[in-house]
């Protein structure tokens, strides 16, 4: 799997990649992590552009409000409902 994005988007991506399998991290956890705490609307953008989800495991990300929020990897939302739920995530 050959990554390619902007420094961004890699960092993004990688965070995504240490959020273990069962939890769930908000758009703005992520930004806190990645030394981002006002960058939560980027993050959710960089995370739109996963080219390798579920790979990259951006349906462990969710809206602080405990919303699914968006998904682009294939099925959409009804995909990221079903990984969740396949971790254990109570939705």
């Amino acid at each position: 799997m050959r990554l390619t994005g902007t420094k961004f988007q890699l960092k993004v991506w990688a965070y995504l990649r240490k959020i273990p399998r069962g939890s769930v991290k908000t758009y703005s956890q992520v930004a806190k992590a990645i030394g981002k705490p006002l960058a939560a609307r980027a993050v959710a953008n960089a995370i739109g552009k996963n080219p390798f989800a579920p790979k990259i495991p951006c349906h462990r990300v969710i809206r602080s409000d405990g919303t699914l929020g968006g998904y682009s990897g294939r099925g959409g939302i009804k995909t990221k409902r079903f990984l969740l739920k396949k971790e254990g995530i109570k939705l």
